[in-house]
């Protein structure tokens, strides 16, 4: 199959592309590389597997505005993975991210309707359901951020493509993705840094909230069962089979590091959710999806990634 990952060098975005090429599908990635943190790390974030991977063709195209036609040409598949991510920027910026997880969405979903693609998988997020995203895909959706509105709003756009046009949609919500490759603003990506650096943690609020946390492997299985299976017109939630708390995390990351995090409380950040603890039955059933990574191994994979990654720019000079 000929699929387009849009976010193809972020974390999530890099880690399926590598996937699919492996499996033996042709990928087309599109990035825009908007700066929401240093390029070089997209770049890096495919420079492990790129020069490996002659099924891969990445093309620097804007949502917003790019020729996506022309990108989409003999496309089958699309997983539009690129969104502009985090709750806090969302409340300052939010022409920014409306054009880029709203107006870059209704564009792609235009150029896939014209292409004739038989597959749209539309990556969403737990935020979507607010403070606590506890449950199955039937609880209310009540997002307290921009970002989580702007997230909804481009699900419910992919949903009325497929209603009025037949556009093939398979809508997924992921929940607290983690692994190596992980954004640097990302909670695990901050805890590990800071804590191999002998710097104290913040820990906004009690550090009690809590997470279902999905391992990469695992959100990146699911992705590929929507791609290849697609239930169109359905949702499903995507998260981790078990629960930890913020804290929890922590000594986890602590102990692989052999060190005991220091902590600086802080108060809480408005939007940050209280709870998220997917209900993915659903997906079991139609997907096949069977998270299988713990966060305790997840995050040993974490750390090592993060300690190796640092040593490899130490030594390049960077």
């Amino acid at each position: 199959m000929k699929v387009c990952v849009t976010g193809a060098a972020g974390f999530v975005g890099s880690h399926l592309s590598e996937s699919l090429v492996r499996d033996g599908h042709e990928v087309v990635g599109l990035d825009s590389f908007v700066p929401y943190y240093d390029r070089s790390l997209k770049e890096r974030n495919l420079s492990h597997w790129l020069e490996a991977a002659p099924r891969f063709t990445l093309a620097e195209v804007d949502l917003r505005d790019g020729d996506l036609d022309a990108v989409l040409d003999g496309v089958e598949g699309i997983v539009h993975a690129a969104a502009m991510p985090g709750l806090a920027k969302s409340w300052s910026q939010f022409q920014l991210y409306q054009d880029c997880n709203l107006l870059g969405t209704q564009r792609l979903l235009d150029a896939a309707h014209r292409a004739g693609v038989g597959r749209f998988v539309q990556i969403s997020t737990s935020s979507v359901y607010g403070l606590d995203a506890t449950g199955d895909e039937s609880v209310p959706v009540l997002p307290v951020s921009p970002y989580g509105v702007t997230k909804l709003a481009a699900e419910q756009l992919a949903l009325a493509f497929h209603r009025t046009h037949d556009l093939p949609v398979t809508v997924l919500r992921l929940f607290s993705v983690y692994g190596p490759r992980q954004r640097p603003d990302m909670a695990y990506n901050i805890f590990t840094d800071a804590v191999t650096s002998g710097r104290p943690v913040v820990v906004h609020g009690d550090g009690l909230q809590s997470r279902s946390n999905t391992y990469i492997d695992d959100a990146v299985s699911a992705i590929s069962a929507a791609l290849a299976l697609g239930p169109a017109g359905e949702i499903f939630n995507i998260g981790g089979g078990k629960l930890i708390t913020l804290l929890e995390a922590l000594s986890i990351i602590g102990e692989h590091a052999g060190v005991t995090p220091e902590i600086t409380w802080a108060p809480k950040r408005p939007g940050d959710q209280r709870s998220t603890s997917a209900v993915v039955d659903k997906a079991r059933e139609l997907l096949g999806y069977n998270p299988s990574v713990e966060p305790f191994d997840g995050l040993k994979r974490q750390v090592e990634w993060q300690l190796e990654e640092r040593y490899a720019m130490s030594s390049a000079g960077v």
